[in-house]
């Protein structure tokens, strides 16, 4: 046998004794774990399973083990994520910071960054949110106003950030911001735009929720009057923001993914959905319903082959940047075909907003997917966002 052979035995013996049988069925996003400096876990299977892996260093198999990584090399790490997937594996942590900051901090950020926000992540202390987005610069990023000036006083040098930013998902919960400020106007506008790392305790932020149709909301938006960055937390070099930015959305996209489910309905969703589809002999009789559900597992499968293609891209020190834009694209519209579809099925059963008498706890809890599942589509890069570099980047449109 190869060694891969053997560490492919190991890590699934290793998962079958460790990975409770709770934490191997489809998750909601009520169950999900979240790092943070706040750790809460619902039951003892969660905790289990979290202090499991955080142990071995496998919330970032590959990262080096003096920041609290695995230090597997790339193909190790992709057998345990296969692995995983094959017994069902839920994320044993959720956190921004894990999956595209620390990539990038990995890459570029000095040792005592790697040290003070590495190490954290890998505990599950640490929760981040992403401080892009502006009311006038969503799209057109570029034009952010949020400005940092550079100042030495008798604290030490640090940079006075004013502005502001919106669509900040779980700003109201995160205990550090990656953002992008201006601390040029000079030249291109890409040129004047820097990457720091903001204490969201720090005096003078503010964060107020943005309410969502859904009634439930995860974004938000976040104030800075006259906040206090310490130098050290600059991620690069001043102006280097924007390359740092574009580096860390190649992992967003890959990120995205671990939140939904490759356009798959859900074994719960289908369980509720079923008796909706099927007639008193098991069949779905309805011919363009038993279509449309086909096409959506057919498109889950194909996304599956995807990612794998893509993961082995990367492996291969591919660029990957166009693909992650296209499996972006692909599996947000998918969940929201998949929520049209179950929407269509449940009929009135699947506008319920509080369970009770009239609608069951897995109606509204589908009613209220549906209505979620439009913000993904923008979350992370719009749908027509993804489009324009695809174009660009994949296709090579003028």
């Amino acid at each position: 046998m190869t060694e891969l052979e053997t560490f492919k035995q190991e890590v699934a013996q290793w998962l079958e004794e460790n990975c409770p049988a709770s934490m191997r069925r489809p998750i909601v996003s009520e169950e999900m774990v979240w790092g943070s400096s706040k750790l809460q876990f619902l039951n003892e299977d969660q905790k289990l399973w979290f202090e499991r892996m955080r142990d071995r260093g496998w919330f970032a198999p590959s990262w080096p083990r003096e920041y609290g990584g695995g230090g597997l090399s790339p193909r190790e790490a992709r057998i345990l994520d296969t692995e995983m997937a094959r017994l069902g594996c839920r994320q044993p942590q959720y956190n921004l910071g894990v999956w595209m900051l620390g990539p990038v901090l990995v890459e570029v950020g000095t040792h005592e960054q790697k040290l003070e926000h590495l190490v954290p992540m890998m505990r599950g202390e640490q929760r981040w949110c992403q401080g892009f987005s502006e009311p006038n610069a969503g799209s057109d990023l570029a034009s952010l106003k949020t400005s940092a000036r550079r100042v030495t006083d008798e604290q030490g040098e640090a940079y006075i950030v004013n502005g502001g930013k919106i669509w900040t998902s779980d700003g109201d919960k995160g205990d550090w911001m990656y953002a992008l400020v201006r601390t040029s106007s000079e030249g291109k506008k890409q040129d004047g735009i820097s990457f720091l790392l903001i204490d969201m305790k720090s005096p003078g932020v503010t964060v107020k929720p943005i309410e969502l149709i859904s009634g439930k909301s995860s974004f938000c938006q976040v104030f800075f009057d006259d906040v206090r960055v310490p130098v050290r937390q600059l991620v690069g070099k001043e102006g280097e923001g924007w390359t740092l930015a574009k580096k860390l959305l190649q992992h967003e996209r890959a990120a995205m993914s671990k939140f939904t489910e490759g356009g798959a309905p859900s074994h719960d969703a289908l369980k509720t959905a079923l008796p909706y589809m099927v007639d008193e002999q098991g069949r779905i009789s309805d011919g363009v319903l038993r279509e449309k559900l086909a096409g959506l597992l057919m498109d889950a499968q194909s996304f599956a082959l995807t990612h794998r293609r893509v993961t082995e891209k990367a492996l291969a020190r591919q660029d990957v940047a166009g693909p992650s834009s296209i499996m972006k694209l692909v599996q947000t519209e998918q969940e929201v075909a998949k929520y049209e579809l179950l929407e269509q099925v449940l009929g009135l059963r699947g506008l319920g907003w509080e369970a009770g008498d009239d609608f069951t706890a897995d109606e509204v809890d589908i009613g209220r997917a549906w209505l979620r599942s439009k913000s993904y589509t923008i979350a992370g890069g719009s749908s027509e966002v993804q489009l324009n570099i695809i174009a660009k980047r994949v296709l090579e449109l003028p």
